[in-house]
């Protein structure tokens, strides 16, 4: 594997990313029974140390698996944002849901995705408090796994492929933001034959599209790429690559007005 465009997206690597998301889902719950030194940033919003004790070891941890390969992750961007992002890198939010953990619930994820010419190709999501991931590769697969934060990809002890279901006839669930829940994806979800509403936070809401439990996710607020990325790949992962016939368009380049920042 090389840190270049060429590099292999198989499921070799997938397997060790996988083991990475996992030891830093241990690393978050352990800091979570601790002091959580809460802080905020300058957007206001929350960062503790569970965010820092996860990223650090996700950082550690690709750095020693693909030397050279640029990694854009929240905490170390808002710190010293990468001077140039070559055409492939790894986007990483160590801690989504801060605010949740925060709140004492457990919709909280760790967010892992490899994202080649503006699209991600690969992604990760692990819920640590629930021992669920889901991933996936775009054109080969998603499935969802049932992993003890802390075990290797090896070590699942459920595993199942995955994908997104058609619309039910007796109509969609709807996964929406605790927390961003604007006008206008109100009133999105109003123009739309809703029949159920789940109200959750962070990534979590995108394996659940992915696995076929609800069937829209609304969200017309700002965004930042590394709360979106891995989903942007998981959810289409079973489409191939200029599929004409896909229903669901993800597997094209993630939105501008989504800056990583």
């Amino acid at each position: 594997m090389r840190p270049d465009d060429t590099m292999a997206v198989d499921g070799r690597l997938l397997d060790e990313l996988t083991t990475i998301v996992s030891a830093a889902a241990a690393a978050i719950l352990a800091a979570r029974t601790g002091s959580l030194e809460v802080r905020a940033k300058a957007d206001l919003s929350p960062v503790t140390a569970a965010d820092h004790a996860a990223e650090a070891l996700i950082l550690e941890r690709l750095a020693r698996l693909l030397p050279g390969m640029c990694v854009v992750s929240e905490e170390a961007a808002e710190c010293a944002p990468p001077d140039r992002i070559p055409g492939s890198f790894f986007l990483v939010d160590p801690l989504d849901g801060t605010r949740e953990l925060l709140a004492g619930r457990d919709e909280f994820t760790i967010n892992v995705a490899l994202v080649s010419g503006g699209c991600p190709r690969l992604g990760i999501i692990a819920a640590p408090a629930w021992g669920v991931l889901w991933r996936g590769i775009v054109g080969r697969g998603a499935e969802r796994l049932r992993l003890a934060p802390g075990t290797p990809a090896s070590g699942a002890y459920e595993r199942s492929a995955i994908r997104s279901r058609p619309s039910p006839p007796s109509g969609l669930v709807a996964v929406v933001s605790r927390s961003h829940l604007e006008p206008q994806s109100q009133a999105l979800l109003a123009r739309l034959p809703i029949a159920e509403r789940h109200a959750c936070g962070s990534a979590v809401k995108f394996g659940q599209i992915a696995e076929g439990s609800a069937d829209v996710y609304p969200r017309l607020s700002a965004t930042c790429e590394w709360d979106v990325a891995a989903g942007h790949a998981v959810v289409p992962a079973f489409v191939a690559w200029g599929d004409p016939s896909a229903v669901n368009r993800f597997n094209g380049p993630m939105p501008a007005q989504n800056p990583v920042r």
